[in-house]
């Protein structure tokens, strides 16, 4: 597993196409139910400090997946049928109570952050991206943390 500053500072091409891809819309979280089956969330994922970072509502269904299995995937919106180019990534997710980081990421988000809301951060153990002839995509198209 790697930050997102450590996953971009190794390869920073495929961390640049997808940071572009994440700020562009919703994203879409997986994570894993107690009983093992999928679970799909909309997100507004934001990248402050060189961390992946992530609020929601303390009562959110993907809180709980997270903080008991930690296991997520992300993928970024698309328009139409891939305009654009796509990204995803693979990781494990935890909560973050660290003050600066969590100032970092509000002044990175792009919307209002409420008090309320908790912060996980997103750690990558995998990136991909992928295209359709209308972008150029970044060399290398996947990586992989050595720590996997």
């Amino acid at each position: 597993m790697a930050s997102w500053g450590e996953f971009a500072a190794e390869h920073p091409s495929l961390a640049e196409f997808g940071a572009d891809r994440l700020a562009r819309r919703a994203a879409y979280l997986a994570t894993i139910r107690a009983d093992g089956t999928p679970r799909v969330h909309p997100v507004m994922p934001v990248i402050g400090a060189g961390r992946l970072l992530l609020f929601m509502e303390s009562t959110s269904p993907k809180r709980g997946d997270l903080r008991e299995r930690g296991s997520y995937a992300l993928h970024t919106g698309v328009e139409g049928t891939g305009t654009g180019g796509e990204f995803f990534i693979t990781g494990i997710g935890r909560p973050c109570d660290d003050q600066e980081l969590r100032a970092a990421a509000i002044e990175a988000a792009g919307y209002e952050v409420d008090d309320a809301w908790i912060m996980f951060e997103l750690d990558v153990t995998s990136a991909h991206c992928k295209g359709y002839g209308d972008v150029e995509l970044p060399e290398p198209k996947a990586w992989t943390s050595r720590g996997v």
